[in-house]
């Protein structure tokens, strides 16, 4: 299928809000007034533009002087998932700009900062009428001198997009390349649903099916980022699978993918019960919810490179643990 007319309804949304400093006039222009927007917490579900506008882009306009959106990734595709049919586009990258005002009581520090960001956009008549916007809060926070969690086993760094640098499909993509692109996605996906892996050499065995040796996942603030399959299990899979029980797949709102790249979300994909360990926490017994964004770079029959946005602040608030409240109260 060809993509192009969705695909430029959003990059004209892009460059407008990057251009013009009132918000408003660019979602009468791009957006559906009765929206569907779907942000971490403390945005959470918004059901029309308007709100949207007030709540999220008004304010991080404000806050991050000179904002700009430098993308990493950018593609489209039909989605399957009943009650989500239609065509939608997804951009990966980092809003950028000059932290001068707080943002969500963080205090500014007048440097360049970026907030990473994954986005799901269905256009429908060449408007946007459902948006997935997923950003990285805690590691806006630690680039502003604010450091929310205090144990990650991976790397936490400004996260840079795919080590191929294709990552931009502006134009249209080898359809046997989505197939299998495809493919390899929903066969690591069916070995996530299985999970019984908890052993070091049982979870490698299991991962090199659908991994490269040298894959990187690129995780959020308070997991970071890994390299190599084994540091993937130490680092990040292994301690998760351990950290956990009772673990509940609610399925996806939007999984597509083009080319090379591909891509699901869901509200929420995870339900499950802390039973201790995972960032260093002690046990709550409590269950809760993991809103993810998932964005997949294949090289050959394997998957290569992994980018994931966790709301964590979500889930540690469904937890009774309030981190952006208890952050911003001792921030200087």
């Amino acid at each position: 299928m060809n993509f192009q007319s969705e695909k430029q309804v959003l990059l004209d949304f892009y460059d407008a809000l990057d251009k013009q400093p009132e918000t408003k006039s660019v979602f009468k222009k791009y957006v559906s007034d009765d929206l569907i927007w779907r942000g971490f917490h403390p945005f959470n579900e918004i059901y029309n533009s308007e709100t949207v506008c007030k709540l999220f882009w008004e304010p991080l306009k404000k806050s991050l002087s000179s904002l700009t959106r430098r993308m990493d990734i950018f593609f489209a595709g039909a989605n399957t998932i009943p009650g989500h049919e239609g065509v939608w586009v997804v951009s990966m990258g980092h809003l950028m700009g000059l932290f001068d005002k707080p943002w969500l009581k963080i205090s500014p520090n007048k440097k360049l900062i970026f907030l990473r960001y994954a986005e799901f956009n269905k256009i429908v008549s060449n408007k946007i009428v459902e948006t997935a916007m997923f950003f990285d809060i805690p590691h806006f926070m630690s680039q502003a001198g604010v450091y929310p969690f205090h144990y990650q086993t991976g790397a936490n760094l400004v996260q840079p997009g795919p080590s191929s640098h294709d990552g931009l499909l502006f134009d249209d993509q080898d359809a046997a390349e989505t197939v299998k692109t495809k493919k390899a996605i929903e066969n690591m996906i069916d070995d996530l649903k299985v999970w019984k892996s908890t052993d070091r050499d049982s979870l490698i065995k299991e991962l090199k099916k659908s991994w490269h040796q040298d894959m990187l996942w690129w995780g959020p603030s308070g997991i970071g980022a890994t390299y190599t399959i084994e540091r993937y299990a130490e680092q990040h899979s292994g301690p998760f699978r351990e950290s956990f029980k009772e673990r509940q797949f609610n399925g996806h709102i939007c999984r597509i993918t083009e080319g090379f790249f591909g891509g699901f979300f869901g509200w929420p994909n995870l339900s499950l019960v802390h039973s201790g360990g995972f960032m260093g926490m002690p046990s709550t017994g409590k269950r809760g919810d993991m809103r993810v964004i998932d964005i997949y770079r294949r090289e050959g029959k394997k998957l290569k490179e992994n980018w994931i946005f966790i709301d964590l602040l979500h889930f540690w608030k469904m937890q009774d643990i309030d981190i952006l409240d208890r952050t911003t109260k001792i921030s200087p």
